[in-house]
């Protein structure tokens, strides 16, 4: 009785393995099918809908999202030179725990994991197109706007999905926030420089933190015309992404048409860099009430 319970059970399990092997054979074989259907309709002419995704980053970064105004994408023909599809990327920035820290193979989604921005469109290909697809942004901070490019071989059919195509954006946000563009300047006066720096995604620029302001070289100019008379080493003002530095007023002898202001960040390990600047009329020196005792 043994014998033929284990016998059984054998034949059960044979059975089993069979049956897996002819369903697996059968999805394959209907697998082919569906890629063959999509072949024959591009061979016959017929445009094939193929989903295409794209996502702009910052590079280095987080996703380039509705905070700082996305990002415009197009998609061209190359051969033809047709434009195939334009927008604009929405959403947001990511999960900056999941992009910055959290370690994936290769082959793994690095952006798409949760929530995040992204250009969605859907092509009808009648054959295997050559497509340049570019992003420009971030919108926001026209100053700051950088844009990239990439061609790719698109193949009816066969959508573009998960990560999709990622286009790296290099750069910061600099935007001087003290003196505030144009206001103008009293000769001689010590007077408090100070800017911001982000990430092109948004994100905060700051000692110790995902984006290393000591990793940074982030200086001030003072400037006559296109002469540097002054440089100044900005230093962390323990606000958000604020960095400043004093600078003396020439006298308006010394700049008769005013002077300039340029803030820079540079990260030549990280490949990003970002500048800001702004012009300022000089005023003679004046008076001031003497403060009573």
């Amino acid at each position: 009785m043994r014998n033929r319970s284990s016998l059984n059970l054998h034949l059960n399990l044979s059975d089993l393995l069979s049956l897996c092997s002819i369903l697996l054979g059968l999805f394959a074989s209907l697998a082919q099918a569906g890629d063959s259907a999509n072949s024959i309709s591009a061979v016959d002419g017929e445009p094939v809908a193929t989903e295409v995704m794209v996502r702009v980053v910052a590079h280095g970064a987080m996703v380039v999202g509705d905070e700082v105004g996305g990002a415009r994408v197009t998609i061209t023909d190359v051969a033809t030179g047709r434009l195939l599809a334009s927008g604009q990327q929405q959403g947001e920035a990511g999960d900056q725990n999941q992009i910055m820290h959290t370690p994936r193979l290769m082959e793994e989604p690095h952006y798409s994991t949760r929530p995040s921005g992204s250009f969605r469109t859907t092509l009808h290909l009648d054959r295997p197109t050559l497509v340049e697809i570019s992003a420009q942004g971030p919108l926001a901070y026209p100053a700051s706007m950088q844009r990239a490019s990439k061609t790719v071989l698109l193949i009816p059919g066969r959508d573009l999905t998960r990560d999709g195509i990622v286009l790296d954006l290099n750069g910061y946000i600099v935007q001087i926030e003290h003196p505030a563009a144009g206001e103008s300047l009293i000769a001689k006066e010590d007077v408090t420089l100070r800017a911001s720096v982000r990430t092109l995604s948004g994100a905060l620029v700051r000692p110790h933190g995902d984006w290393d302001s000591r990793k940074i070289t982030i200086y001030g100019e003072v400037m006559i015309g296109d002469r540097v008379i002054e440089r100044l080493q900005l230093f962390y003002s323990g606000s958000k992404s604020s960095f400043e530095a004093p600078f003396f007023v020439p006298t308006p002898a010394e700049a008769p048409k005013g002077i300039s202001l340029r803030v820079v960040a540079a990260d030549g390990a990280g490949a990003n860099f970002g500048m800001d600047q702004a012009n300022y009329p000089v005023l003679p020196e004046q008076l001031r009430p003497r403060k009573q005792p």
